[in-house]
């Protein structure tokens, strides 16, 4: 019997689920899913077929050591301990991935360095020589990984990212990752049973991946090499077997379609087809999806539009909206999944999504929904026994609930960190309701002050004493205006007619230097006492005359 060993399978936030289950099928053992990653237990052999059959995986490690590491002594100490002779000699060459997450270490690449100059150090203590750096094609890759004190050195058994299949020859501007499109594909449960529909299909990293899934092709029979062939334990025999083996293969009874609005993205995704050896199964046309009819079999979309962050598209929310328009005119009765980034575009669609799942792309929290469109209406589609959500998918869409629920009130206890032990009144007030209307009566009040004093700028001037000013002396600005309130203009003022200086007007909410003015018919202002002297000459001369 063979001996067994820890393995990480490393893949985006979102697809562990996923990755577990096609890990439970392949036979591995002791499956745990964690953040980014599975953990399991296999032999050589399913470390073999993990690289080469999953389609949800990045990578596949093998740790060889785990320790505490609070100092960077401590990892140079730990990894120059190790017997580097079972896995390499002075003549192989080695590079070092990190990730780390901790306050003692700031600088992944100072954890890589510290791992690297251990391994040589080692080797020209023992030998006298010392084993060089290779960052593009290494004999050996190795993964530290550091989360606050606990530390992980891995084997990569991959090398280059499985998501690289290698059947791409040409792309379009931001592509889809293969990983990523094959655990939307095998999120939506679809297996082969229906045709298969991407609208924007790109350089069609869906429509490949779909008839791998379909067909049970194994992503990795388009890979050169891997890195656990340069291993000094590598079973070439036990490989090939593998490799060679395709009794699992199956016939696809349906179809698989692929549109694009760019004919450029169209020749694209062809020869990626063509290069991937399923144009049996794959057809492309250059059409826009304001195009697209109703097909004339059961289909599933599933479907990555653009969403304005990586390439610019102009009418971003009208494009959503026509897709929803299509959906509901020309997709009845049939199942779409739509994987977008802003909750804007997802507005514009204009259909309740039965599922919601959080997927990573790259960077980005994007959310895969689930449209049902209905033939006739939804209360006959209920009494015909059908189901929105099967068991599965709802007990999926508690856990994501609760997942989600856990992690904003993680973020509310580390926004609270600084409290004083025990404030739990403070904590609370802070989450209270009453809080946050507070806390938007505030801004709203910061913003009206900002656009008075924006308005007060163009003016030169206080438009209205603010809303804080009790006093109602409106803060006017110096330098614009003679405003003089000394005791001998008063004076003078009293000794005139009228008491009130020209100009000037105290009544909140006008302009002093507009006092009394009405718009005549020619458009212009014009004073109400002109109005008045003019009728006045006018009636004067009428009567003279």
């Amino acid at each position: 019997m063979n001996e067994e060993f820890e393995l990480i399978a490393k893949t985006f936030m979102g697809l562990e689920p996923v990755l577990a289950e096609e890990l439970s099928k392949l036979g591995a053992n002791n499956v745990k899913i964690g953040r980014r990653m599975v953990s399991f237990t296999g032999d050589k052999e399913l470390m073999y077929r993990a690289n080469f059959q999953l389609h949800t995986a990045i990578r596949i490690l093998k740790p060889i050591k785990k320790f505490k590491a609070c100092s960077a002594e401590d990892v140079y100490e730990q990894i120059k301990e190790i017997d580097w002779n079972k896995y390499m000699d002075n003549k192989t060459t080695f590079a070092v991935d990190s990730v780390v997450f901790s306050e003692e270490f700031r600088h992944s690449k100072f954890v890589a360095y510290k791992v690297k100059d251990a391994i040589v150090d080692r080797f020209r203590e023992n030998t006298g020589e010392r084993p060089n750096v290779s960052v593009t094609n290494p004999d050996l890759r190795l993964h530290i990984h550091i989360a606050d004190e606990d530390a992980t050195l891995c084997l990569d058994s991959s090398g280059e990212s499985l998501h690289r299949r290698g059947y791409r020859q040409d792309s379009v501007e931001a592509p889809l990752n293969e990983v990523l499109a094959a655990g939307m594909i095998l999120m939506t449960g679809w297996n082969g049973d229906t045709d298969f529909i991407d609208p924007m299909c790109g350089s069609g990293t869906l429509l490949i991946e779909a008839a791998l899934i379909a067909r049970n092709i194994s992503p990795g029979v388009f890979r050169k090499e891997y890195a656990f062939e340069k291993w000094a334990d590598f079973d070439k025999e036990l490989f090939d077997s593998i490799y060679n083996d395709d009794s699992e293969e199956r016939e696809f009874k349906h179809h698989i379609y692929g549109y694009d609005v760019d004919p450029k993205a169209v020749g694209k995704a062809r020869l990626n087809v063509k290069a991937a050896g399923l144009i049996k199964d794959i057809t492309i046309e250059p059409q826009d999806f304001k195009d697209f009819s109703q097909p004339k079999e059961k289909a599933i979309i599933v479907t990555n539009p653009p969403y304005g962050e990586r390439i610019s598209t102009p009418n971003l929310l009208a494009t959503y909206k026509m897709i929803g328009e299509r959906l509901k005119n020309e997709f009845k009765g049939n199942t779409a999944w739509v994987l977008s980034y802003r909750e804007e575009c997802f507005d514009q669609i204009g259909l309740k999504p039965s599922i919601k799942i959080p997927v990573f792309n790259g960077s980005l929290e994007c959310e895969l929904r689930k449209y049902q469109m209905f033939e006739g209406k939804f209360r006959d589609f209920r009494s015909e026994g059908n189901e929105i959500k099967t068991d599965e998918e709802k007990a999926a869409m508690a856990e994501k609930r609760r997942f989600k629920e856990h992690r904003e009130f993680k973020k509310r206890l580390d926004e609270d960190a600084e409290m004083a032990a025990g404030d739990i009144r403070s904590f609370t007030f802070k989450h209270h309701p009453s809080y946050e209307i507070a806390q938007q009566r505030i801004e709203r009040r910061k913003r009206l002050r900002q656009y008075d004093d924006k308005e007060n700028g163009r003016d030169g001037r206080e438009r209205r004493p603010r809303r804080d000013d009790s006093q109602r002396e409106g803060q006017r600005r110096e330098g614009r205006r003679d405003w003089d309130f000394r005791r001998e203009d008063r004076e003078k003022r009293r000794d005139g007619n009228d008491f009130k200086r020209k100009g000037d007007d105290f009544r909140r909410g006008r302009d002093d230097h507009k006092r009394g003015e009405r718009p005549n018919r020619g458009g212009e202002r014009q004073f109400k006492s002109d109005n008045k002297r003019d009728f006045k000459n006018k009636e004067r001369r009428r009567y003279e005359d």
